[in-house]
């Protein structure tokens, strides 16, 4: 494949209601946009790096640095792509910058299978035309708000609820929901919130038959979270921990976690999300895909991953209104009564971007001719 040039846009959206982690309360969502053009033919990858590196090292200022001034060039020099997966390994001297890597080398991928015809999910071996969708809550100013929030998404369809918690707002919170709702299919969300120090907490949690509590230690640990994993019932989620399939093979062998959340923007595109997926599946790690408010184009990689057999539970690919006033894809992601999303048909990621509200939520943008 011959990239004829490659255009950068830096995208600003509102979301629709503030969504509080451990770590932050966003309000808006600052992303790229990376296009990759080949013959007529345009491929999208979207970087999800926050505006401030408290989830990882990234922000979207230092991620339009990495492409712009980096990666770009690299994949100039490169010359035609054989395969997408190619990219991966031309990108390998660069250190982490996953979101940055995941949103050029998504962009080939989408080109890649366009030119083909191919359904993207199809190309990278897929198998699923549905994907259950799970709900993410931030965190909420009482256990009572929490309720209520968590009723309405019940009602809306939602069969699996994840809610975010950190110190001081975490077993009363769950209490809540379990008291209130029952045997519902619950997990938490720690965002790397707690310690070791934190054990007899966590021990509490096992009497709430979570699903599971996803990332409770610091965001580079594997050797702590082995000890808490021996130490409780609840499997514990990996998410920040991994960033690579060698940091799968290391936390599995460890004994650190029972399952991976892999987000493709996290671990650097879908070359490595296929690795990781890949080598879970073949030591009986189940996996399933997380999100980063994810807007369009980010969503739709994501759906195309989440076809992926190893991914079993409930992904956080929520339909398009559920964090923005409006969405530029068409058309616009739904779920259905059972709480699935449709994987699409058409070429690339299948779906078609919505001209007019991608231009206007684009503040500035840069060609690069190859």
């Amino acid at each position: 494949m011959k990239i004829d040039k490659i255009v950068l846009r830096k995208m600003k959206m509102a979301l629709r209601t503030p969504f509080t982690t451990s770590f932050a309360t966003q309000k808006e969502k600052y992303f790229s946009i990376a296009e990759v053009h080949s013959d007529q033919l345009i491929g999208y990858g979207d970087c999800s790096a926050l505006y401030i590196p408290f989830y990882n090292e990234e922000t979207n200022v230092t991620a339009w640095h990495i492409m712009r001034d980096i990666l770009i060039p690299m994949l100039r020099q490169a010359g035609d792509i054989a395969h997408p997966s190619q990219v991966r390994e031309i990108f390998a001297p660069v250190k982490r910058n996953n979101c940055a890597k995941a949103a050029l080398e998504g962009a080939v991928w989408d080109a890649f299978a366009k030119a083909r015809q191919q359904p993207l999910w199809r190309l990278i071996g897929g198998t699923r035309k549905k994907i259950e969708a799970g709900v993410s809550i931030g965190i909420q100013a009482t256990p009572d708000e929490l309720v209520r929030v968590v009723a309405g998404y019940l009602a809306e369809g939602y069969r699996r609820i994840k809610v975010k918690i950190k110190p001081g707002k975490d077993m009363d919170y769950l209490q809540a929901l379990r008291t209130t709702f029952g045997d519902i299919t619950l997990m938490a969300d720690a965002n790397s919130a707690y310690t070791l120090d934190d054990i007899a907490l966590f021990k509490k949690m096992d009497r709430l038959g979570l699903l599971m509590i996803e990332q409770p230690l610091a965001h580079d640990d594997i050797v702590d979270h082995r000890r808490l994993q021996a130490a409780i019932a609840t499997p514990i989620c990996l998410d920040e921990s991994i960033d690579s399939v060698e940091d799968a093979r290391k936390a599995i062998e460890l004994g650190s976690g029972k399952i991976i959340n892999i987000k493709v923007a996290r671990v650097g595109g879908i070359s490595e999300t296929i690795l990781i997926h890949d080598y879970c599946q073949a030591h009986n790690i189940p996996v399933w895909c997380g999100g980063m408010l994810d807007t369009a184009v980010g969503k739709a990689h994501n759906i195309a991953v989440a076809s992926l057999p190893n991914f079993v539970y409930a992904n956080d690919i929520p339909p398009s209104a559920r964090y923005w006033h409006e969405d530029f894809m068409l058309p616009l992601v739904d779920i259905d009564a059972q709480s699935q999303v449709a994987v699409p048909d058409g070429p690339g990621i299948g779906f078609e971007i919505n001209t007019p509200l991608y231009d206007k939520y684009c503040y500035e943008q840069e060609t690069f001719l190859f």
